[in-house]
């Protein structure tokens, strides 16, 4: 493999938000780049992304060899998938204009599904290795009960069987990619990592009471897992309960989420222990979770798994519904418990007893940081993608010469599968 690689990132997500998806692939561009350790070499990182907003540059430094390129491609204003796919091809005819001169990469791994059929086609047309990661898959969308795309779960499982390589983000999704018909030896697992540095033990913190705090983080307040939480409460008396996410604190008096929850709180006798904070900036979370005890995961389908390795990172325990990679990060009895979704009575009665014990929950957050550190550093992540990279990748000394590469076919490393896939077919229509 060279010693350094030219990499291209391709997302059709909004990158410039603080969202799961935009944090990680930011992340991951910037952990790709940096230099090894005892080397000197720094791979070359591009992040293509549809342009959102008319104010927003062209081209933005994310870091020391990573740049993000933004393509205009449709109205730029966030759109749902079903506009997204109006304008797949437009981002791919731009793809290859760039990737057939000298910003050719040496290897694309593309982020979600419609990030995929813009990246995919072009890739193999080039002959260039590609990658694929989800972020998520239709069918476990559709089990949660939650609309998806008609074409989604068609499309994902024909990208799995078109790409190279498969970065799964945990075994359940990996588990689910293999009943999706992606060939096991194709799929590789990389979690998302978390910033040791922003997410520690030591630090500011906000202000607290005399109340044990229990946190709980979301993006969306309607998830199951908020209105959980809030019902565990009744069973463990004294404690209070702070709700981060859904919409900024000025606007919680007219979210219709928020009404519904705290009306549950008052039924159930616990408003008065039940703060909601509204979102939170991403540079003031660690400041939050420093003040838990512990940390609720409690999604029945849907945990972010990002908020699980933050607050493991600051030394917190974390109570989880063992979904997703949750069920991976969080090792049950060692950093955090793994609880039963939407069993409120009997989550309660873990909490409680964790919180009585306090030798017990110490040694969970001394293991749940020195955890968090060493398994999800990004340093790691970004070595582990980098080996997946590296297998897909020619020896430097065993590379062809341009001009006898250029004699060989492109199509001729294209499996069949790929070029029989429904892909080709998405980019046209």
């Amino acid at each position: 493999m060279k010693s350094s690689l030219n990499i291209a990132l391709v997302s059709m997500s909004v990158l410039t938000g603080e969202h799961t998806h935009a944090s990680v692939v930011r992340e991951l561009a910037r952990a790709l780049a940096r230099p090894v350790p005892g080397g000197d070499q720094r791979n070359h990182v591009t992040v293509y992304a549809r342009r959102y907003d008319e104010a927003t540059r062209e081209r933005t430094r994310l870091g020391p060899g990573a740049t993000l390129r933004l393509i205009d491609a449709g109205p730029a204003r966030p759109l749902t998938e079903h506009e997204l796919l109006r304008h797949v091809r437009d981002v791919a005819d731009e793809l290859r204009r760039r990737w057939s001169g000298a910003a050719r990469p040496d290897v694309v791994h593309a982020h979600g599904w419609i990030g995929g059929l813009a990246a995919c086609a072009v890739a193999r047309e080039l002959g260039i290795p590609f990658v694929q990661s989800y972020h998520g898959l239709g069918t476990v969308e559709r089990r949660a009960g939650r609309a998806v795309h008609p074409a989604r779960i068609r499309l994902e499982a024909a990208l799995g069987r078109g790409a190279d390589t498969v970065l799964a983000g945990s075994e359940q999704e990996a588990h689910a990619l293999v009943r999706l018909g992606v060939p096991r030896p194709r799929i590789g697992i990389t979690p998302y990592g978390v910033d040791g540095g922003h997410f520690s033990q030591t630090g500011p913190t906000l202000p607290r009471g005399g109340r044990p705090r229990l946190v709980t983080v979301c993006r969306d307040l309607t998830d199951g897992g908020i209105a959980t939480a809030i019902r565990t409460l009744v069973s463990v008396p004294g404690a209070e309960l702070a709700v981060t996410g859904g919409p900024a604190r000025e606007e919680l008096e007219n979210d219709t989420a928020v009404h519904r929850l705290r009306m549950l709180a008052k039924e159930l006798h616990v408003a008065d222990r039940v703060v909601f904070m509204g979102r939170m900036p991403r540079r003031s979370l660690p400041k939050l979770l420093r003040t838990a005890r512990l940390v609720l995961c409690l999604s029945p389908d849907r945990p972010s798994p990002l908020v699980a390795l933050e607050a493991m990172a600051c030394g917190v325990p974390v109570v989880t519904t063992p979904v997703g990679g949750n069920a991976d990060s969080v090792l049950d009895h060692i950093t955090g418990l793994h609880v039963p979704a939407g069993r409120p009575v009997e989550i309660g009665r873990a909490v409680r007893r964790l919180l009585a014990e306090e030798t017990t929950r110490h040694g969970y957050a001394i293991a749940a940081a020195d955890r968090a550190h060493s398994r999800y550093s990004w340093s790691r992540i970004a070595a582990e993608t980098l080996r997946a990279y590296g297998r897909l990748l020619p020896p430097e000394e065993d590379e062809p010469h341009p001009a006898a590469a250029a004699e060989e076919p492109a199509e001729a490393s294209v499996p069949a599968q790929a070029r029989e896939s429904d892909l080709a077919a998405a980019l046209m229509s």
